[in-house]
C-alpha cells in the first residue's frame, strides 16, 4: 500500500487540481493507496475542498492552529498506513508521475529515496530567481558541511520513505518548520538507513510558501540545532 502525505496551509486555490491529478494517476495503478492532506490551520477553504471530494482513499487531518510544514509532514507520516509513504508539496512542483522514478530507485534495499534538483539541473523546467537558486545551492553546501550529509538537495519536496524502517526517525523529529527535511535525512543516516537521491522534474511555483528572507535564517539555525540535539542526546527518545 502507498500513502501520499500533502501538507497544506491556505491552499484553496491549488489543492483541487492537485488532488484531481493525483487521483487520476492513482487510478491507473493496481496497488492500494491513500492520500492524507494535513490542513495546517488554514484560514481559507482548504479543508472543505478536500472533504468535498468524498473519496474513500482521501483523508484530511486538521491541525487546530498553524504548526509548520515539518509538524504536518510528521503527523501525516505517523498516521499513514502504507508500506511506502510519499511526501509531496501541495503545488506538485514535482509531477506526481515522478513517483515511479522514486519507486524504481527504492528497490531492492533503499529505505529513503529523495527527489533532487541538484543532480541534473536540466530537469528544472521553471527556475527560481537567480538569488533564490544561489541561496538554495549555498544552503545545501552548509548542510553538507554542518551535518556531513552527502546529499546535493535536501529541500526538494518530493520524498519517499519505507514506513516500517523510518517510523522511529519521524517519532524523533523535533523541528516543526522548513528545516525538518535536513533533520529527517540526518536522523535516517545516523540510523544506518539507505538513502538514495535521484533527479526529478521540477517547476518553481511563484506561490511558494517559503519566504527566503523570512525563513532562511531559521533554517540555518536549525542545522546547528540538529547537531546540538544529537550531541546532547536529545534524539535518543521519541517526542
Amino acid at each position: 500500500m502507498l500513502s501520499i502525505v500533502i501538507p497544506a496551509f491556505d491552499e484553496a486555490k491549488r489543492i483541487r487540481p492537485t488532488l484531481e491529478g493525483i487521483l487520476r494517476f492513482l487510478g491507473t495503478r493496481n496497488e492500494a493507496s491513500e492520500i492524507l492532506v494535513v490542513d495546517d490551520g488554514s484560514s481559507d477553504e482548504t479543508a472543505r475542498i478536500v472533504e468535498s471530494f468524498a473519496h474513500p482513499a482521501l483523508r484530511v487531518l486538521r491541525n487546530a492552529t498553524n504548526q509548520g510544514k515539518g509538524y504536518s509532514v510528521r503527523r501525516g507520516f505517523l498516521e499513514a498506513r502504507g508500506d511506502w509513504v510519499l511526501f509531496t508539496d501541495a503545488d506538485l512542483s514535482t509531477p506526481i508521475e515522478e513517483l515511479d522514478t522514486l519507486l524504481g530507485a527504492a528497490h531492492p534495499e533503499a529505505d529513503v529515496v529523495i527527489g533532487s534538483r541538484g543532480i541534473d539541473r536540466t530537469k528544472i523546467l521553471v527556475h527560481q530567481s537567480r538569488f533564490r537558486e544561489f541561496g538554495g545551492v549555498f544552503f545545501n553546501r552548509i548542510v553538507r558541511l554542518v551535518l556531513r550529509l552527502p546529499i546535493l538537495d535536501t529541500q526538494c519536496g518530493f520524498k519517499l520513505f519505507r514506513r516500517e524502517k523510518c517510523a522511529l526517525v519521524f517519532r524523533r523529529q523535533r523541528i516543526p518548520g522548513f528545516g525538518f527535511d535536513a533533520e529527517i535525512l540526518y536522523l535516517a543516516r545516523k540510523a544506518g538507513l539507505v538513502i538514495r537521491e535521484v533527479p526529478v522534474i521540477w517547476r518553481h511555483d511563484e506561490a511558494t510558501r517559503v519566504r527566503f528572507a523570512r525563513d532562511a535564517v531559521t533554517m540555518f539555525v536549525n542545522l546547528f540545532q540538529i547537531r546540538w540535539n544529537w550531541i546532547t542526546g536529545q534524539y535518543r527518545s521519541p517526542v
